[in-house]
């Protein structure tokens, strides 16, 4: 349920930017994954300072994935700023799960189970469907072609957009990957998401000294930034870290196509755009396949799991959940219990 709400939250961020009269997607990223990831940090800080030595020795995994935090946001709001609210994030979402199976395929050798298979394939088709149906101002005429002199300049904004947000989808999987496997090792989702999301903040703090100007040019522009920085980015991503605690990346990738439905609601409704049956029809699949991707606990059997404070296992077969014996999976979820009972 925690990715869940994280997805709801993460889905206002198209909306909630286009509130941001005359700044850039680059300085919109900048600030919302930035300062959001310094609140991280700093919201870690006590996780961070235990864990240090542990965070220290696997340096390589905590850069690549601080990388791909940098990355994110600056793609998957230049995404939506060429192609659209509802096709941007369409795209980001829609492919992460595909990339965060590829990454546990072949870096953890993961087999992929059927159901998430089915899953995945149904959550893809319905974000596939939402990004194909198209989107337009409500209400407006259907647009005249360019003449081509014209076109050839504003034809390979989709396209830019569209190659932005695959972009944005491989560096989202690549981040939950890295936060997840930390996890996997023994560090608690707080200081693994902590460690990751703060160094990330920290690279993108250049970006927005050079872009976000027109930031502090209004009261409503500030405000943006900072719901931005403060809801979907730091609340959002610290549910999705609980998230992870307990199931592999490509799941949570997965349920959070959720996010695509939420960003092309709103987008209908308070940006005023027009998603056509199809873009409807896509966003039910997307929900439908919701219920064959959120991993379910079997009732315990064994006089084991009955006693007080014992801890369920994830099934085996699991889609996208490590297996009972994965190498320090056990510490991690009891850590992170203690982490969330702290709170």
């Amino acid at each position: 349920m925690s990715v869940v709400a994280a997805s709801v939250l993460w889905g206002t961020t198209g909306t909630a930017a286009t509130f941001a009269a005359g700044v850039s997607p680059l300085a919109i990223g900048a600030v919302a994954m930035g300062l959001g990831g310094l609140l991280q940090a700093l919201f870690a800080a006590r996780h961070i300072g235990r864990q240090a030595g542990s965070l220290l020795a696997r340096w390589r995994l905590v850069l690549l994935g601080a990388a791909a935090v940098a990355t994110y946001p600056l793609a998957f709001y230049s995404s939506m700023h060429l192609s659209g609210v509802a096709v941007g994030t369409v795209v980001s979402i829609g492919s992460a799960p595909v990339a965060a199976a590829l990454i546990e395929r072949f870096a953890d050798r993961k087999p992929l189970s059927r159901q998430w298979i089915l899953g995945a394939l149904l959550g893809v088709g319905g974000a596939a469907m939402l990004s194909f149906a198209g989107h337009a101002p409500a209400g407006s005429p259907p647009v005249p072609a360019a003449p081509a002199a014209a076109g050839e300049a504003t034809d390979w904004s989709p396209t830019a957009g569209i190659l932005l947000g695959l972009l944005a989808g491989a560096t989202y999987a690549l981040y939950s990957w890295a936060a997840h496997r930390l996890a996997g090792t023994g560090v608690t989702a707080r200081a693994a998401m902590g460690s990751i999301f703060g160094l990330g903040g920290l690279l993108l703090m250049p970006v927005l000294a050079v872009t976000g100007g027109p930031l502090l040019e209004s009261w409503g522009n500030a405000g943006v930034g900072a719901y931005m920085a403060v809801v979907p980015m730091f609340a959002g991503y610290v549910l999705f870290g609980w998230g992870l605690a307990r199931v592999g990346a490509s799941t949570a990738t997965s349920i959070s196509l959720l996010e695509t439905v939420v960003a092309a609601v709103l987008a209908v409704l308070v940006v005023g755009e027009r998603l056509p049956a199809l873009g409807w029809l896509g966003a039910a699949v997307v929900l439908a396949s919701l219920f064959i991707l959120t991993p379910r606990t079997r009732p315990a059997s064994s006089p084991a799991a009955a006693q007080p404070g014992a801890k369920e296992q994830p099934a085996a077969g699991s889609a996208g959940v490590l297996p009972p014996r994965a190498p320090g999976q056990h510490r991690g979820t009891q850590e992170q219990a203690g982490a969330q009972a702290q709170q």
